[in-house]
């Protein structure tokens, strides 16, 4: 797949900058991945382990890693609640992220659209630690990791997209949006060369 991706991502050499970049996993919680929910994702539960050595690893290193949790309420949903006619809200045990992802040292963002920097304080925070790099992983990739990277580009920062970081219901979904990204919006990686990326920083190399 990423190999098929190369021939529509944009010929100019963007490295990936450790000790300048931050994690950000997306909408990580029961409703996308729990069974008992209609809205699972079942193919997100195979990011989880991938997602959690990131973490991990960014963790080690003194990085950024940031968790979005989704809520809404009547006044914030707006569209949200007429396309999809349900509100996840705070109080549904759905909304919470899954216990395999250690939040331990993570910031936390709530989120009421697609978008990751929609009225929240993600962009401030980014900034005031010197982050021009983000890695996107979660769900759902054409929903929230999508338009949360494209939110992140125009605003100057350098997106790195792990092909197999991100899930959502089915191939043409993720395919679109690989395509869509790598043409104009994000740099396509497999997390595990992101992470022998981080281990040479961190071995000085």
């Amino acid at each position: 797949m990423l190999q098929k991706l190369e021939k529509y991502r944009k010929r100019n050499q963007i490295d990936f900058l450790a000790e300048r970049s931050a994690l950000l996993i997306l909408d990580m919680q029961k409703y996308f991945l729990d069974e008992r929910s209609h809205a699972c994702v079942p193919s997100a539960l195979s990011i989880v382990p991938k997602i959690k050595k990131l973490a991990d690893t960014f963790h080690d290193m003194n990085l950024p890693v940031f968790f979005t949790r989704h809520i809404n309420i009547k006044e914030n949903a707006k569209m949200m609640a007429s396309w999809w006619e349900e509100l996840l809200t705070e109080k549904n045990d759905l909304s919470e992220i899954i216990s395999e992802l250690e939040m331990k040292n993570s910031m936390i963002i709530k989120k009421t659209q697609y978008d990751g920097f929609y009225q929240t304080r993600l962009e401030s925070i980014l900034k005031e630690k010197k982050i021009n790099q983000l890695v996107i992983t979660g769900v759902m990739t054409h929903l929230c990791c999508e338009t949360t990277a494209r939110s992140a580009f125009v605003r100057g920062f350098t997106v790195f997209f792990p092909i197999d970081g991100t899930a959502t219901y089915n191939e043409n979904f993720h395919w679109g949006t690989l395509l869509n990204l790598s043409h104009g919006f994000a740099v396509p990686v497999l997390a595990n060369d992101l992470q022998n990326k981080l281990k040479a920083f961190k071995n000085g190399q």
